[in-house]
């Protein structure tokens, strides 16, 4: 059923358009087979503040979620979610600087900002290869592993994984969250922003 949030691991696939970043997130059985559409998800490019939407199909006629930059241009960046239907505040993404010049680091907040997890990239040797690539000729071409871990209070409560392919593919699962108290739409939020807004 599209627009429904309620499975443990997803899969988000990158549509490749000229003028705008499309995503299609499907619940998936073990993160790497497409099952039903859960939301399609549009970013416009070069926009000076970053409005990205998720719709339950591919008609967009119904939101099911919004992510959008507090403010054009910050060094960390704050980014609100909100539910589609009534607008309400699902939680906050906010990358933090600092800790993102060796490995892109976010924290993810509640309605209240009180944190619920954080989302680090794995490996410290991967992120420094991967800044290293991004200054090279055709350095796209190199494959290189793309690895979050999300931690609730140190604990683990999912990881992202790139899914190597023609296009960018993500494999999401939270299934360590066995209390779910990540709200699915914010974690799916998270890992269309880890992609969309660090140009990935």
């Amino acid at each position: 059923m599209n627009g429904d949030f309620s499975g443990d691991r997803f899969l988000i696939k990158q549509l490749v358009r000229p003028l705008v970043n499309l995503y299609e997130v499907y619940a998936s059985p073990d993160g790497q087979a497409a099952g039903d559409l859960v939301a399609h998800v549009r970013q416009k490019r070069a926009a000076l503040k970053e409005d990205i939407r998720a719709f339950a199909d591919s008609t967009e006629e119904r939101e099911v979620f919004r992510i959008k930059a507090r403010a054009v241009l910050e060094l960390g960046g704050r980014y609100d979610v909100t539910a589609g239907a009534d607008g309400a505040r699902l939680g906050t993404l906010e990358k933090l600087f600092g800790k993102s010049l060796l490995r892109s680091s976010w924290r993810v907040l509640d309605p209240q900002e009180v944190e619920l997890m954080t989302a680090t990239e794995s490996s410290a040797a991967v992120a420094i290869g991967r800044r290293i690539k991004d200054f090279l000729p055709l350095g796209d071409l190199v494959p290189l592993p793309y690895h979050f871990t999300f931690e609730h209070d140190g604990a683990p409560v999912g990881e992202l994984r790139r899914i190597y392919g023609l296009r960018d593919q993500y494999s999401l699962d939270l299934g360590s969250d066995a209390e779910r108290r990540i709200d699915r739409r914010l974690a799916v939020a998270l890992a269309v922003a880890l992609d969309a807004l660090q140009a990935r």
